[in-house]
């Protein structure tokens, strides 16, 4: 079993720039594909970033695709997902996960939240 857990989150203004941080436990974090989700008041957890074990393939969603950038460091066991040009609707808890394909994603972390104010 993978342990997560999320760090980073905290209050930016519209414009702004945050950093967050996935630790995970074991030694076999590299064979793992890796995702961010986010979950708002009332609405359904969405897809943000995802990467692949050898951090060589990423994937955005639309909302993402040029503001967000996913990364990881397989010696350190860790996924980050650096956000910037923040708005108001990427107000959410922020869910680091794990994947092996052909699976979906199985582990989840206990989320960190993130506030952009206007």
């Amino acid at each position: 079993q993978v342990q997560l857990v999320e760090s980073g989150g905290g209050l930016v203004q519209a414009g702004g720039s945050l950093r967050l941080s996935c630790a995970a436990s074991g030694r076999t974090f590299s064979d793992y594909h890796m995702g961010w989700f986010r979950q708002a008041p009332g609405k359904e957890r969405e897809f943000v970033a995802t990467i692949n074990w050898s951090g060589t393939v990423t994937s955005y969603s639309e909302s993402a695709k040029g503001r967000f950038t996913i990364s990881r460091d397989n010696s350190k066991y860790t996924v980050s997902l650096q956000m910037n040009s923040l708005k108001p609707e990427d107000t959410a808890v922020y869910y680091c996960a794990t994947r092996r394909p052909p699976a979906g994603y199985e582990f989840w972390g206990q989320g960190t939240q993130v506030t952009v104010s206007s």
